[in-house]
């Protein structure tokens, strides 16, 4: 029996002046990148996590030297662009949503053969993205003074505004440079996207000293910095895509025509991963306000702190999360089920051992981990409590592996609800619940809490690696059956 690609949308329309060859699947022109995604899954994995992970490390760096060179404005300073931060995250979350969506939807059709539905999804996310800019950009510099005020932002309103109205009028700089990073991931071309990546950061931390300080802009010329480092990621990137069309990807805007089915194809992977961003902002919200009622400001202190080392800890296990959407994307794109099993299978096997090797590091070496973050008179109380938090999540970073990537592969299958589902479960519902109830029901107080994120965190993993499992079998099983 002939089976039909899955690419997501099974009614993708046939775009003017494209070839009857492109629409039945012959690869009128292939990439490195495309060839890495259709070949070996094991292999994939490697080749297009490596280099997210070093551009990762790298804009680690830069935001740690970013914070350094805020840092010597003053403590406002370093509040108001703490103030910044929801908004920035808001920006991050639907330029995320966008990438991952339509990266995921490019995966799969790259996996079926249909280069014109590769390109026409393509210039959707383009179309959407200035959409959303738009309105962003608008919104955002309406309110600026406004959501600062309205934040308890204080004394430090007009330091925020200053720094928050940068980032607003350069939206277009993030989105577009967010977006094109994120298809060309999604085309198996990761090389280029951590070049692209390395540029922006190491520009970044250049040109902070000098914005900030040199040309005397204070708070402002952070951010801007930021834009324009961010920017010349962007025109790396434009350059590829419209210059020297090197790229699988190719943006046909004359024969642009608008289609629902792909916007929704997007949408229901790209709304719940920007709603994933939301619910992980909103579950450090819950998580404070149990640790202060619990214990005091200096137990968030401690949480906040051994957070910024998990950022760290998973920076390898994120890379592979995002090669694996577009691995299994593809593999969703041919029908080929075993591929995308195989893919996931590989994927939590290298993730466990790289999390694992990071928790034993962790584990013996918190004690120095805890007085790096606790040298100050103002910070030493906590290093006892931070020592011990690091140590309890050594059990964390292992477990998380299989919540995480098995998510990814909700997201490359199109499954984008699915994944929400697993995400709102593992850190919406089960880590403030755990918390509670070693803490209050159990009497454990403040290490409860601790225990508490860990087990929520390995009970939602093992639930979602469960239900993944399930959906691949019955995909399988379907399969077989259609073959016989």
């Amino acid at each position: 029996m002939n089976r039909k690609p899955l690419t997501g949308s099974e009614d993708t329309k046939e775009c003017p002046g494209e070839s009857r060859d492109q629409r039945e699947g012959i690869l009128q022109k292939t990439t490195e990148g495309v060839n890495i995604l259709l070949g070996d899954p094991r292999k994939a994995i490697v080749k297009l996590s490596i280099p997210i992970i070093v551009a990762m490390s790298i804009q680690i760096i830069y935001s740690l030297t970013d914070t350094f060179w805020v840092s010597g404005l003053g403590a406002d300073a370093l509040a108001a662009v703490g103030f910044s931060v929801p908004f920035f995250m808001i920006q991050m979350a639907l330029t995320g949503g966008i990438g991952v969506g339509g990266g995921a939807a490019i995966s799969r059709r790259i996996g079926a053969r249909d280069k014109a539905g590769v390109d026409n999804v393509a210039v959707h996310i383009f179309v959407i993205m200035l959409i959303l800019t738009v309105a962003l950009t608008v919104l955002g510099l309406s309110l600026v003074r406004d959501l600062f005020m309205y934040s308890g932002a204080g004394e430090t309103t007009a330091l925020g505004v200053a720094y928050a109205r940068v980032n607003f009028a350069g939206s277009f700089v993030f989105f577009f440079t967010n977006v094109a990073n994120a298809i060309l991931r999604s085309e198996g071309d990761s090389k280029r996207s951590m070049q692209a990546m390395i540029l922006g950061s190491g520009l970044n931390v250049v040109l902070d000293p000098i914005f900030i300080y040199l040309l005397g802009l204070g708070i402002a010329g952070a951010a801007l910095a930021t834009v324009v480092s961010y920017a010349s990621s962007g025109l790396l990137m434009f350059y590829w895509f419209f210059i020297k069309k090197d790229t699988y990807v190719a943006f046909r805007f004359n024969s642009f025509k608008f289609d629902k089915a792909i916007v929704r194809d997007i949408f229901r992977v790209g709304i719940p991963s920007s709603f994933e961003q939301f619910a992980l902002a909103l579950t450090a919200l819950i998580m404070n306000y149990i640790i202060v009622t619990i214990s005091n400001t200096d137990g968030v202190a401690v949480y906040a702190t051994a957070w910024r080392v998990v950022g760290i800890a998973v920076a390898p296990l994120i890379g592979i999360s995002i090669s694996l959407v577009s691995i299994s994307g593809a593999a969703f794109g041919e029908r080929n089920f075993k591929k995308a099993q195989s893919a996931l299978i590989y994927a939590i096997q290298i993730g466990f051992l790289v999390e694992t090797i990071i928790a034993v590091i962790v584990y013996f070496f918190a004690p120095e981990i805890a007085a790096v973050f606790t040298e100050s008179e103002g910070t030493a109380r906590i290093a006892s409590e931070l020592t011990r938090l690091l140590r309890i999540m050594a059990v964390f970073y292992p477990a998380v592996v299989f919540g995480m990537l098995s998510a990814s592969l909700f997201q490359g299958a199109g499954k984008g609800t699915s994944a929400l589902i697993a995400t709102l479960l593992r850190s919406l519902v089960m880590t403030p619940l755990f918390s509670l109830l070693f803490a209050y029901e159990f009497g454990w107080g403040l290490p409860g809490v601790w225990w508490g994120l860990v087990a929520g965190t390995v009970i939602g993993s093992m639930i979602t690696f469960v239900w993944v499992r399930i959906y691949l079998k019955c995909l399988l099983n379907t399969d077989k059956s259609l073959k016989n």
